[in-house]
C-alpha cells in the first residue's frame, strides 16, 4: 500500500471522489502543511495554523497508480486558484501536492508541468509541491461527510 495527500478545496468533496476510485482502500479527511500540532477544524479556519484541508489515501498501486489519482486531482479543482476553491476563501483551501518520496514528487512535477503545457488554463497553475509532513486527522463529524449527510460530490 502506498499514500498520497491532496490539499484542493474542502476535504468532504475530495474525500468523496477519490472513495470512489477502484484501488483507493482509505481516504481520511485531516490537515497538513502548517505549524500547529493536532490542530482543530477552528484553529485551521483561524489561519494561524498554515495547514490546509486535505486528505491522505492509502491505496494499492497495483490497481491504480500515483499517475492515475494526480490525473483525478487535477480535474476536481481549480489549480489556478489561489487560496480558494468555489465559494471557499482561505488558505486552508490552497491547492496543494504533499508528495511522499522521490518518485511522487518527479510524477508530480512532470503532471503540473505538462498540464502547464496544455493550454488547459489561461492562467498560471498556483499548486505548491511540497514534502508531506505530518498529516491530522480531521475530527470524527468530517470524515465520510457526504455519506453520513446523504449529499454526494459532483467533481
Amino acid at each position: 500500500m502506498e499514500k498520497a495527500t491532496f490539499a484542493a478545496g474542502c476535504f468532504w468533496g475530495i474525500e468523496d471522489r477519490f472513495r470512489k476510485v477502484k484501488g483507493v482502500i482509505d481516504v481520511q479527511s485531516g490537515y497538513t502543511g502548517g505549524t500547529v500540532k493536532n490542530p482543530t477544524y477552528e484553529q485551521v479556519c483561524s489561519h494561524t495554523t498554515g495547514h490546509a484541508e486535505a486528505v491522505e489515501i492509502l491505496f494499492d498501486p497495483t490497481k491504480v497508480t500515483y499517475e492515475e489519482l494526480l490525473a483525478i486531482f487535477w480535474k476536481i479543482h481549480d489549480p489556478t486558484s489561489w487560496h480558494r476553491q468555489g465559494p471557499d476563501v482561505g488558505s486552508q483551501y490552497r491547492s496543494a501536492i504533499f508528495t511522499h518520496g522521490p518518485h511522487q514528487l518527479e510524477s508530480a512535477l512532470r503532471s503540473k508541468e505538462a498540464l502547464e503545457k496544455s493550454g488547459r488554463f489561461s492562467s498560471p497553475i498556483v499548486t505548491e509541491i511540497v514534502p508531506a509532513g505530518p498529516f491530522y486527522r480531521a475530527e470524527e463529524y468530517h470524515q465520510r461527510y457526504h455519506e453520513k449527510h446523504g449529499g454526494s460530490c459532483s467533481l
